[in-house]
């Protein structure tokens, strides 16, 4: 178990992070949120990469600092700048990366064998990482993150410059192997935790708006969302006076759908509401 209590970060004058409070057990949570929301600075402070302003950070009722090592050991990151030796091949690199987290020889090799072939990227094991794409250097990445067996493994934008096909691949790893550990998977793309989170924390501003499952937070803005539908014309034109608003392509036209406390007459509520919706109603509208 994992205990956040009243965790603040401050630089300077400017609250990055704001008396955040959360209790977490094994599973995946969505951490959602726009750019500054304060997504990153929890990551870090989960992972002691930066000090504290303010409050504790529990693994089984111990503070994280008087952990220390014995804490870092249990951690497995996934930053969210791809920063790696080009001229590693993939089996230096995971070596490499047990190595520093003082794994023996003789399991990091066998490890490496299994996660490269859990992230499919087994025959590629002799390429240099500077021949990689984007999505198998994010895989890497996840498989190095794997190493020793965290049972906190901590995802900042795991999917960021991934195509679509990458980005279903890499979730579904990610859904493989949350059964019997915490992951924390930051994000501003909602497609990413929609399906394989089983809660969201839902930060905007430095703050926790929402601590729930994806269902109770689509309930929370039943009868919010709506949408109008017209011409190309029309619904841009529209657009204009709801910034927020998404226009969607349909087979029956174009569509404008807005989520937000008090719907236009011109609109028409649905009842297919998304995470998306969720998270343009709460994390960039006014709210």
């Amino acid at each position: 178990m994992l205990e956040i209590k009243k965790l603040t970060k401050n630089y300077g004058s400017f609250t990055a992070l704001d008396n955040i409070n959360l209790t977490l057990d094994t599973g995946v949570y969505g951490i959602l949120g726009a750019n500054g929301a304060g997504k990153s600075t929890l990551l870090n402070l989960v992972t002691d990469n930066i000090p504290r302003t303010n409050g504790e950070i529990l693994f089984h009722g111990k503070d994280i600092l008087s952990l220390g090592a014995d804490f870092r050991k249990l951690v497995g990151y996934t930053p969210q700048l791809q920063g790696m030796y080009e001229e590693f091949t993939a089996g230096q690199f995971m070596r490499y990366i047990g190595a520093l987290k003082g794994m023996k020889s003789k399991p990091c090799k066998e490890q490496t064998h299994e996660l490269l072939s859990l992230v499919r990227l087994d025959k590629h094991a002799h390429k240099k990482l500077g021949t990689f794409s984007g999505g198998m250097r994010q895989r890497i990445l996840l498989a190095a993150a794997m190493l020793d067996n965290p049972r906190i493994l901590i995802l900042d934008e795991p999917t960021a410059g991934l195509d679509p096909e990458e980005r279903i691949r890499l979730r579904n790893h990610i859904a493989e192997i949350s059964k019997d550990r915490i992951v924390l998977l930051a994000t501003h793309v909602v497609s990413d935790i929609e399906c394989i989170a089983e809660k969201v924390i839902l930060m905007k501003r430095g703050k926790i708006l929402h601590f729930a499952s994806p269902l109770e937070l689509m309930d929370s803005i039943a009868g919010k969302v709506g949408e109008f539908h017209g011409s190309f014309e029309e619904v841009n034109t529209l657009k204009e006076v709801y910034d927020k608003g998404q226009i969607l392509r349909r087979r029956t036209g174009f569509v404008l759908r807005v989520a937000q406390e008090d719907l236009p007459e011109e609109f028409l509520p649905v009842e297919d509401i998304t995470l998306e919706d969720v998270y343009l109603f709460y994390a960039e509208g006014r709210q």
